[in-house]
């Protein structure tokens, strides 16, 4: 008995110091108010990978304040990636929950329940690893995030840091990649494009879009309440579409009808302070 009760204590033990270590070691998240961080978690893992290979380091990332990205491409984010994201405080328990019932329907991994605060938390200070440990941390560090960080605040860090290819980190980057235009200008097709590559970005191309890609894209706009272009898939591409290998991304949730395109669901702006457009953070940047 006095053995079973050393070994409770001992894994009381265990578990507080677990818990304190997880605590005491959180980044302090205050700064990103104000500063644009130079670097990620996972600008630095790709810098590595490249290492090891003998290759140079790719990495094109132009900053783009939050007043300056295009409505059409916050929404089109927003309700590919984190539709509660207005309403939620870094974790959306219901979308969790649902995304473990389908994975358990299914029995394998096919739809994941993170926000866009948890992606965020990820890419700036996690690894990809899906360990416990980790887990919680991700969910420590997000709760911390929409603590410290306005919500318009987060949405620009998370637009601004997310790969959209290799070597492409943020928005600005990967429209002037993909269009060859700012951020500033993405209309809703071309938004809906990006938003659908956050899943994949290393296979999905918004530049030379799969039939596969085009079919999420038109998705995507029926959701943003956009009205869905006529297909623009060269006809040799069209042949080989059914051939082609999709890859596995999650699915997209159901979603309230959206509201007015000019706006994002929940948010509310303050109009601009002339003469300067308005902006949150100022400068710089998924698994």
């Amino acid at each position: 008995m006095r053995k079973f009760g050393r070994a409770i204590l001992a894994l009381f033990g265990i578990g507080f110091g677990c818990a304190a270590y997880v605590y005491l070691t959180l980044p302090d998240v205050r700064g990103l108010r104000t500063i644009n961080p130079p670097t990620t978690a996972f600008m630095e893992l790709r810098a590595r990978q490249a290492h090891a290979k003998g290759e140079v380091p790719r990495r094109d990332q132009r900053w783009i304040g939050y007043a300056r990205i295009s409505q059409n491409l916050k929404r089109a984010v927003l309700v590919t990636e984190d539709s509660a994201f207005w309403q939620h405080e870094g974790i959306d328990f219901e979308q969790m929950r649902e995304s473990m019932e389908i994975n358990w329907e299914r029995m394998q991994l096919a739809r994941g329940g993170s926000t866009i605060t948890q992606q965020l938390a990820k890419n700036l200070y996690l690894s990809p690893s899906k360990n416990p440990i980790r887990k919680i941390r991700e969910f420590l560090i997000a709760r911390r995030l929409e603590a410290e960080l306005s919500k318009q605040r987060i949405l620009e860090l998370y637009l601004n840091v997310i790969e959209w290819g290799d070597g492409i980190y943020g928005v600005e980057a990967a429209a002037r990649t993909y269009f060859r235009k700012s951020a500033a200008d993405l209309d809703g097709q071309e938004s809906a494009l990006l938003a659908a590559a956050i899943a994949n970005p290393h296979v999905l191309n918004p530049g030379r879009p799969s039939a596969y890609l085009r079919r999420r894209e038109a998705m995507i706009m029926r959701r943003m309440g956009a009205k869905t272009p006529p297909p623009v898939i060269a006809a040799p591409l069209m042949q080989a579409a059914p051939t082609d290998p999709i890859p596995a991304v999650q699915p997209l949730p159901d979603l309230p009808a959206p509201g007015p395109p000019t706006t994002l669901p929940g948010e509310v702006i303050p109009p601009p302070k002339p003469p300067d457009p308005k902006g949150r953070g100022g400068g710089a940047g998924n698994p």
